[in-house]
């Protein structure tokens, strides 16, 4: 059940620009907010450890004050934005933990990942911590100032290219600094 919930949640997320969007255009703002608090309790459901709870737990509490002072259409809209701040949180913090984000993903696939892969991954992590700054930078941009095309077009699409860009980009540097 856990894992139809994860992939749920990941449909869920990817097409969220989209369903709000459409939503946007033949409802009330306070229509679609359930399926705003329903992604969030569903992302807390199948969060790891407690750190991610909690984070998911802020997250909500922020959306909830965006909501409440600038409006359920913004709210809605603050979603990617506060996705970003929550990766970002979650990948930085793990920097000052005993082992990175990256570094446990690694060890995975690689148990005994050497002092040089180690290093590698906390590499990596920074370069995944100034992505999901630019990104949610940019996310907020597209939500406060832009237009509900725009955004949908940079949450929903231009997004998801960067972030495949990104993790396509690290695989192969990944290769060449294997190969040594």
């Amino acid at each position: 059940m856990k894992q139809f919930l994860k992939v749920a949640v990941i449909i869920l997320s990817i097409c969220y620009p989209f369903m709000i969007y459409w939503g946007l255009q033949r409802y009330d703002a306070n229509l679609l907010l359930p399926l705003l608090f329903m992604l969030l309790g569903l992302r807390w459901l199948v969060g790891g450890e407690m750190f991610e709870r909690k984070l998911i737990i802020v997250m909500l509490f922020g959306l909830m004050v965006i909501i409440f002072v600038w409006g359920q259409q913004l709210g809605l809209k603050f979603y990617p934005v506060i996705m970003n701040l929550g990766f970002l949180v979650l990948f930085v913090s793990s920097l000052f933990a005993s082992s990175t984000v990256v570094e446990r993903l690694a060890r995975i696939r690689e148990p005994d990942l050497p002092p040089e892969g180690v290093a590698y991954t906390r590499k990596v992590t920074w370069v995944w911590s100034a992505f999901f700054l630019m990104n949610g930078t940019i996310a907020a941009v597209t939500a406060l100032w832009a237009s509900d095309e725009v955004w949908m077009l940079y949450n929903g699409f231009i997004s998801y290219l960067l972030i495949g860009a990104l993790a396509g980009g690290e695989w192969l540097v990944r290769q060449r600094v294997k190969r040594g």
